[in-house]
């Protein structure tokens, strides 16, 4: 009987309006961290006191001196992005900024 009382009775259906769709990210309070801004440094002595091997292009693997590829003495620190911005500083073109050694 239940069951014939509900077929029976007219339905509306109205469109409502979608709500926002809300991500695991959001739902937790959790915000993707910014990249750090990119700095250009005014000199190797500010940028060493940072970085202190320098700073190189990705996939550089070696240091230049004389025109010879030596290992590096200290490891600089891979970013290119970080390197074009100092790019100024890389004075024998090696793709090292302001390396050690």
């Amino acid at each position: 009987m239940l069951a014939a009382a509900l077929v029976a009775a007219p339905v509306t259906v109205t469109a409502a309006a979608a709500a926002p769709t809300v991500t695991a990210t959001q739902a937790q309070g959790i915000v993707p961290a910014a990249k750090p801004p990119i700095k250009t440094f005014k000199n190797c002595t500010a940028l060493n006191k940072t970085y202190k091997g320098g700073v190189a292009r990705a996939g550089v693997t070696h240091n230049t001196v004389s025109g010879k590829k030596k290992p590096f003495k200290v490891k600089p620190y891979f970013s290119t992005a970080l390197y074009n911005a100092n790019k100024k500083m890389d004075r024998d073109k090696d793709g090292i900024a302001c390396e050690k050694g």
